[in-house]
């Protein structure tokens, strides 16, 4: 296997692609005492969907418990309840994590039995106000708020899964391309380039790359009939779009290829200066905690840094028992190995600049950084085959600290790698 660096080619910024979903919430006073992990991890964003379990626990983030009473006055603080919302953003701010705000609601798993909260807002227009006023309250102090620097708004979340019984949104495809088009409008109007607006959430566009794989999945072609139509429509709406969001649970070799066909497709309808940002996803989820996992969450980040994508958030950094809680075990709150997958790619995000890197060998990702004086490479072999003979050309490894992730070490130094094991992660650092 030959990995070939040149340290004089930079070919562009190390992007965030080690952020988050939900934190890891504890209770009470103790809410934010497991932050210090993703600061240690140098994690960027931490995305606020689900926050707080069913409902949001009642408490955090969700629109209507922020503002519970719809029939209330809007421009009344009286309205507004952002008690623990307030907590739970402050308490990132500090640990130097900036919240990505999902303007919305919890996905209700049970929704096949009864919803409470997904169908479309009865007033599009008073729905957009309510909005404007959670981002003023926390980016110009309103109803004694705050002033933080939060970029990204996003507007729902995968309203694209009304084909089966909804779990996220009861209207039709023309119902949300109005509401995102009433609200972003809104925001834009009043925040301008404060602020980063974007939706929505979108979920199995895989369909619309390949859709002779899915000729069998009429779900899975709806969800790519709904991205069309949502950019056919807010294009001749004029709605902005600073950034398109979009999910994915495939592995790697799946979803690098949608990036690129997402970009293409946002580029089509005139939306070139448009971010992407996969912000739900978790590879082979089932295998947390184990080196299979930290290795295809190494290879995502990695694949993903080469590709036209912008902004990644993990699902998700919670502390619960569900297979999508991807870094902390649910019965002792440490960290599992993909945590550490976060912590190799901070190496590389805290050095700046990607420098060119190219590599021989299929299922093997690497790439490297530098902040002129100081360089790292991030290897992942997510192959089915160890890789016997590792070899580095174009840099001076012989006074490099090598650090190992795979069962056994969590990116514990290790002497010299002249091999990749399958599923480890090398850091090297020179």
């Amino acid at each position: 296997m030959n990995i070939r660096v040149d340290l004089n080619r930079t070919v562009g910024k190390i992007k965030p692609m080690h952020g988050v979903g939900q934190p890891p919430l504890m209770s009470g006073k103790a809410l934010s005492s497991d932050f210090h992990y993703l600061t240690e991890a140098g994690v960027p964003y931490s995305r606020l969907h689900d926050v707080g379990g069913r409902f949001g626990g009642n408490l955090f983030v969700d629109i209507p418990n922020i503002f519970r009473d719809f029939d209330a006055d809007v421009d009344d603080p009286a309205s507004y309840d952002f008690t623990f919302t307030d907590v739970l953003i402050k308490d990132l701010i500090e640990a130097g994590i900036e919240p990505y705000y999902r303007l919305g609601v919890t996905i209700e798993n049970d929704a096949v039995i009864k919803s409470f909260r997904i169908d479309p807002p009865k007033d599009y227009n008073k729905w957009a106000r309510i909005c404007e006023h959670i981002v003023a309250h926390y980016l110009d102090g309103w109803a004694d708020g705050f002033r933080y620097p939060i970029t990204y708004w996003e507007i729902w979340n995968e309203p694209d899964d009304g084909l089966r019984v909804s779990e996220m949104w009861n209207g039709t495809p023309e119902d949300y391309y109005r509401l995102y088009d009433v609200t972003a409008k809104h925001l834009k109007a009043v925040f301008g380039d404060r602020i980063k607006v974007g939706g929505y959430a979108a979920t199995n566009l895989r369909a619309g790359l390949v859709p002779d794989q899915y000729q069998d999945n009429p779900k899975r072609l709806y969800c790519a009939e709904f991205f069309k139509g949502f950019l056919d429509y807010i294009q001749k709406s004029g709605a902005p779009l600073d950034f398109f969001s979009w999910h994915s649970y495939d592995r790697t070799a799946k979803t690098v290829p949608v990036a690129y066909w997402v970009r293409e497709q946002l580029d089509l309808h005139g939306f070139y200066g448009a971010e992407s940002h996969l912000n739900e996803w978790n590879p082979v989820h089932q295998a947390r905690g184990t080196e299979h996992h930290s290795a295809e969450i190494t290879a995502m980040m990695l694949g993903m840094q080469k590709s036209p994508m912008d902004v990644m958030t993990i699902y998700d950094a919670r502390r619960g028992g569900s297979a999508y809680s991807a870094l902390f075990d649910p019965y002792t709150y440490k960290p599992f190995h993909g945590y550490y997958a976060l912590v190799a790619f901070d190496h590389l995000y805290a050095l700046g600049s990607e420098v060119y890197t190219e590599c021989d060998t299929e299922e093997v990702y690497a790439v490297a950084a530098t902040n002129g004086t100081q360089h790292a490479i991030v290897i992942s072999n997510i192959s089915d085959h160890a890789k016997p003979d590792l070899h580095i050309e174009g840099v001076d490894l012989s006074h490099a600290r090598y650090h190992v992730l795979d069962q056994a070490r969590l990116l514990s130094w290790s002497p010299r790698v002249n091999a990749i094991e399958k599923n480890q992660v090398v850091l090297i650092e020179f």
